[in-house]
């Protein structure tokens, strides 16, 4: 049981803690960095009934815990207007609709002002939340759909951690050329740079271990195009489109990766987003809509995902 208390969250113990210490809960259950231990134990940031609480000692089930999460921070990043498609939100954490052509994260801070991470600082602080938001995930700059973030370091270390193990599973749809022999499958190929493209990935045998479930959910037969749900075991930049690709079904769109450009982006859409709450346990599934609607996408209903 969680509620917030100005800048404090207070936690009751639950019976699963019963005889854990401070310690074992930040370094086993949540598995955060040290830093961060280190500066949570040294600044006082954990309370116990109200107290300064004791690392070592065993706690006891039903007892009040209070952890110091909510302090104003400086953002890293210009706050901007833009309309935001918010799909969830809590004091923890939001998950935001990104439009296709916007960047996740701004790669020069003090020159990029117009990225997602930029409308949610701007977001956040029209509500009265001063906080350098942390995003957990990253998207292509022409790839739609949901990006989750974190609203201060603890979550934001528990969910990097938390996407490290495979314990948030983001669903993919995919429109590409070609049509399956296979209605599912997995792409288990390693992906590095290309050396002859600046931008590009390939698929290399010295590269980073890459897998890519997928199941096929519809064809166009006339125009010889597939609709593909996927999920990754891995998470590496252009994993989809050079999996896709290599496999001779290049994204609708895709021209970096062989596919036609019947419309203005690659065919890509991060549809679901699924995990467990670090802090509240509750199960959080959010479906992200289309944002924008071309006609290679108007027959998916992402809630069916």
């Amino acid at each position: 049981m969680t509620k917030r208390t100005g800048e404090w969250l207070q936690m009751i113990v639950p019976s699963e803690w019963e005889g854990m210490t401070i310690e074992d809960l930040f370094r086993n259950v949540w598995e955060a960095p040290k830093k961060l231990t280190h500066h949570f134990r040294s600044e006082n940031k954990v309370l116990l009934e109200g107290n300064r609480v004791k690392w070592n000692s065993p706690l006891t089930a039903g007892s009040k815990l209070l952890f110091h999460l909510f302090e104003e921070e400086t953002s890293f990043v210009t706050p901007t207007y833009h309309e935001l498609n918010i799909l969830f939100e809590d004091d923890h954490i939001l998950i935001v609709n990104k439009p296709p052509f916007m960047n996740t994260h701004p790669n020069d801070p003090d020159k990029e002002t117009d990225s997602l991470m930029n409308a949610a600082v701007f977001y956040l602080l029209t509500n009265g939340e001063l906080t350098n938001v942390r995003h957990i995930h990253r998207l292509d700059r022409d790839t739609s759909g949901a990006i989750l973030f974190a609203k201060h370091a603890l979550a934001g270390a528990i969910l990097d951690k938390m996407l490290e193990k495979r314990q948030i599973k983001r669903t993919y749809i995919a429109v590409v050329h070609g049509l399956f022999k296979q209605r599912k499958g997995v792409i288990n190929m390693p992906i590095g740079r290309d050396r002859h493209h600046a931008t590009r990935r390939r698929v290399s045998p010295t590269g980073q271990t890459a897998v890519t479930h997928f199941q096929v959910l519809g064809e166009n037969r006339q125009k010889k195009f597939s609709i593909v749900k996927c999920w990754l075991d891995t998470g590496r930049t252009h994993q989809i489109r050079v999996h896709f690709s290599h496999a001779g079904h290049p994204l609708v769109g895709d021209t970096l990766y062989g596919g036609e450009p019947i419309i203005n982006r690659q065919a890509l859409h991060a549809a679901k987003l699924e995990f467990i709450h670090p802090f509240t346990h509750e199960s959080i599934i959010c479906h992200a809509p289309f944002m924008d609607l071309p006609e290679i996408f108007q027959s998916i209903d992402v809630k069916k995902i």
